[in-house]
Order: C-alpha cells, then sequence, then structure tokens
C-alpha cells in the first residue's frame, strides 16, 4: 500500500512514478538536473513521509533546477542496487542521463540546501 504522501507527489503533483527501467531511463535521460525519490516501504520507515513532504518544498526552493519522480516498487531493489544509494528514503540525482550522486534518510533543511547546491555546481559528467 502507497502511503498518501506518495501518492499526493504521483497524483495531485503529476510527477511521474517510475515503474520500469524503461519510465528511469526515459525520465533521466533528458537534458538537465533529475531527481529519483526512492521511499523504501513507508509502513517500516517513518521517515518516508517526512522527505515526500520535504523534495517539494526542496524544489520549489531551487527555482526548478530539477524535475522530481518517484521510483515504484517495482525499480526499487535494482535502482538502489545500480546506484549504491541503499538507504531508503533516499533522493537519487542524474543529470543529463547519467547517475551523480544520492542524499539516503531524511536530512535538516539545512544540510539539504547545502548538499544540493554542492551537487548542482558540479561539472557536468563526461559521456562515454
Amino acid at each position: 500500500m502507497t502511503h498518501p504522501l506518495i501518492t499526493r507527489l504521483t497524483e495531485d503533483m503529476q510527477w511521474p512514478n517510475l515503474a520500469s527501467a524503461a519510465d528511469l531511463e526515459g525520465f533521466t535521460g533528458g537534458p538537465g538536473w533529475h531527481v529519483v525519490f526512492v521511499p523504501g516501504d513507508p509502513a517500516r520507515n517513518l521517515e518516508t513521509a517526512d522527505v515526500a513532504v520535504i523534495l517539494p518544498e526542496l524544489k520549489m526552493a531551487f527555482q526548478g533546477k530539477f524535475d522530481c519522480a518517484v521510483a515504484d516498487p517495482a525499480i526499487e531493489a535494482v535502482l538502489r542496487e545500480d546506484t549504491r544509494v541503499l538507504k531508503t528514503p533516499s533522493l537519487i540525482f542524474f543529470h543529463d542521463g547519467a547517475f551523480v550522486t544520492g542524499i539516503p534518510k531524511v536530512r535538516d533543511w539545512s544540510e539539504y540546501m547545502t548538499r544540493i547546491t554542492q551537487i548542482l555546481a558540479r561539472p557536468p559528467v563526461a559521456a562515454e
């Protein structure tokens, strides 16, 4: 069962729900910055609801410098393994189709602001 705050992201805010590798590639493959919210199990991890509330606020604070999507449980495990961002909830950052980094667990607002500012200031990843 999905938490109502996660449902709010995909239904009310119209963020993509990434349920397959093709969905993930389609979302992260475009130009610019993309953040995938990996909620984990909201019944077992109370921090999931906190991050579901914080991420839209972060998107507004950074004035749309990144778009957001939610990882469906169907791809969560593979996404976490592929990026090595194993703890949930987490925010996984991609730029121009390439994985950059992740921020696992809930953080203080000031830490999010500092870390995301540093992430967005990184030079582009060279294509292989």
